[in-house]
């Protein structure tokens, strides 16, 4: 593939701090490139570098003769827009310059609105919704056909039919494209190659061909590679500083080489390490309350009208320990409202909902409404003193707060100085400290990266309590919900299996009028319960697990160094019997409830 673009040691710094050094990589013809990485990393810097509208520190940046570049910023051009702008308007602008004629304008305008679901030319910027006027901007970039097109995180303020929408839009395009996003589902339907940017790289970054899916399978072999040769090097270098506590001479040439071989092998192994702890990731830890009632949650009969629209209802929810609930619906359809009827603190307009005695619900507000801005972040992490109590635990704030990747000097800035996704890690620091027998999460992943997902996820996994979760994060839902309560944002809910099932039916009620029949014949009780279906879901990662720590006791029951000591040989013999019994009642315990689910 011809190149488009190439970066030779890139490096940027804000303040005093590094964002990426020595970055360098390529990016060709044809490709859908995503780029992720942790937050602080200096993804939206590099676009803009990559855009020409900034100049990095050091490093060469060389483009193909006459490269077109288009770029979309976070923060769009549409939500600035002049008052009485009209979408043709804002389009015809977008194309100024270009020295089209105007049929050609004309014709790329028309095609352009009708793939993007724009009805009306002639209506205002201004009195389109967020998702709508980010649908704008996007699109106001394509129509310019650039040779490569940038995009820093194109799915903020669409929701998940503006996601899906977004998905087939870009898949369409014929140029290629780079776009940040923390969206793993959007990677993994849309990418044919990822790139994360993260220090625990020896060149700043990964880059891997083919979708998510592929680029955490080399990912994993990388680190697992990177992890092995800290160890071998621990080993080797653990020889050599004992043969130079024994004082050698430096004068033959053969020790003096040893010497340098040995302060080489230390330099590297401090290398490994420090690339190695950079996996670290916030922890995300709650606690239960570990109530055992049977049903912690029991809604009958519930509906909700505001502004004479009813949201949903009569609607009918049970929630016991270990049940984990997706709750799906556009902008409007009356996600957070129920999430706050279920919480005691919103009354349901008919229906009585009722809460386990002592019931304790912890809740996740996606406007971070709980924060006051004007706290220090010293003070909102630890309301008194200088330690936090977790566990039973007093834990100093400044390794409270490093737990949560805040530095030191960040402690008495206000909240108002943080990032949205730092005031999020602050939130789910509150939350952790707080026992819950249900979490009500509205939109805890906005504004978190993938590492710091990837965390969330497999705490949710474990809560023993119930959860709701609201998320425009499918990855996330599909592989911790066991059941998807679905709103239509016209009255009517549905309760799924999964993502797949719910966009089926919200396809089949917005046909036509008379579709609402033929759509509630796909909702259907799932032939699994919540917690076998969630189990189901995550058994393919399990076994990979299992399979992976089998091979692991395999490779050390054959250590030559334990050949001879039969008391290890025989412990270790055990731990690959138990490892292997693990990996065959897994499979077993997949083909059932595989069987299961097909009814």
């Amino acid at each position: 593939m011809a190149i488009l673009l190439s970066c030779q040691e890139l490096s940027k710094s804000y303040g005093t701090r590094p964002l990426f050094e020595g970055l360098s990589f390529g990016l060709f013809n044809g490709e859908r490139t995503g780029l992720i990485g942790p937050n602080g990393m200096g993804k939206s810097t590099l676009l803009k570098i990559l855009a020409g509208l900034e100049t990095p520190d050091g490093g060469k940046l060389a483009a193909r003769r006459g490269l077109r570049v288009g770029y979309l910023p976070q923060q769009d051009k549409a939500e600035d827009a002049p008052r009485g702008l009209t979408v043709r308007g804002f389009l015809d602008a977008a194309l100024e310059g270009l020295g089209l004629e105007d049929y050609m304008a004309e014709a790329r305008i028309t095609a352009g609105m009708d793939r993007a679901g724009f009805k009306d030319p002639d209506q205002a910027v201004a009195k389109l919704s967020g998702g709508w006027r980010k649908r704008l901007a996007i699109l106001a970039q394509v129509v310019r056909e650039p040779d490569l097109l940038l995009l820093d995180e194109p799915t903020n303020h669409l929701d998940l039919e503006g996601v899906l929408w977004l998905e087939g839009f870009l898949t369409g395009l014929t140029f290629s494209f780079l776009v940040v996003t923390h969206d793993r589902s959007f990677l993994e339907r849309v990418c044919s190659r990822v790139i994360e940017l993260d220090r625990r790289y020896p060149s700043g970054h990964f880059s891997s061909s083919g979708n998510y899916s592929q680029f955490l399978e080399n990912r994993e072999a990388f680190l697992d590679a990177q992890a092995s040769r800290e160890d071998s090097v621990r080993n080797i270098v653990r020889g050599e500083i004992a043969w130079l506590r024994k004082g050698p001479r430096a004068r033959a040439t053969k020790q003096k080489a040893r010497i340098d071989r040995a302060g080489r092998l230390i330099g590297e192994l401090s290398e490994l390490e420090y690339r190695n702890a950079q996996g670290r990731a916030t922890v995300i830890d709650f606690i239960s309350g570990e109530r055992q009632a049977n049903r912690l949650v029991n809604a009958v009969g519930v509906s909700k009208t505001l502004g004479g629209r009813r949201l949903f209802g009569p609607l009918d929810l049970a929630l016991r320990p270990g049940d984990k609930l997706g709750l799906i619906g556009e902008n409007g359809s009356g996600k957070t409202t129920l999430l706050k009827m279920l919480a005691g603190t919103l009354p349901a307009d008919t229906g009585l909902v009722k809460l386990a005695e002592g019931l304790k619900v912890s809740v996740f507000d996606q406007h971070r409404d709980q924060l006051d801005l004007n706290l220090t972040l010293r003070r909102a992490l630890c309301p008194a003193g200088e330690h936090v109590e977790y566990r039973g635990v007093f834990v100093h704030i400044n390794s409270w707060a490093n737990r949560f990747l805040f530095r030191p000097e960040q402690l008495d800035f206000p909240l108002s100085r943080l990032s949205g996704g730092e005031q999020s890690r602050v939130l789910i620091a509150g939350l952790m400290r707080t026992p819950a027998d249900l979490l009500l999460l509205d939109e805890p992943t906005n504004d978190l990266d993938i590492r710091s997902l990837e965390v969330l996820e497999a705490n949710l996994r474990d809560f023993p309590g119930a959860l709701i979760l609201v998320t425009h994060d499918r990855y996330l839902l599909d592989r911790l919900c066991g059941a998807i309560l679905g709103l239509d944002g016209k009255g009517g809910h549905g309760f799924f299996g999964g993502l797949e099932q719910w966009e089926e039916w919200k396809a089949l009620r917005d046909a036509a009028p008379g579709a609402k029949a033929a759509a509630d014949e796909v909702v259907k009780e799932p032939a699994l319960g919540h917690k076998e279906a969630a189990e189901l879901r995550n058994m393919e990662d399990l076994i990979k697990t299992a399979e992976k720590r089998a091979a692991q006791a395999a490779a050390a029951l054959e250590d030559p160094s334990i050949a001879t000591d039969a008391e290890e040989l025989h412990r270790r013999q055990e731990k690959l019997e138990e490892a292997r019994k693990r990996v065959s009642t897994l499979f077993k315990r997949w083909e059932e409830l595989e069987t299961r689910s097909r009814g």
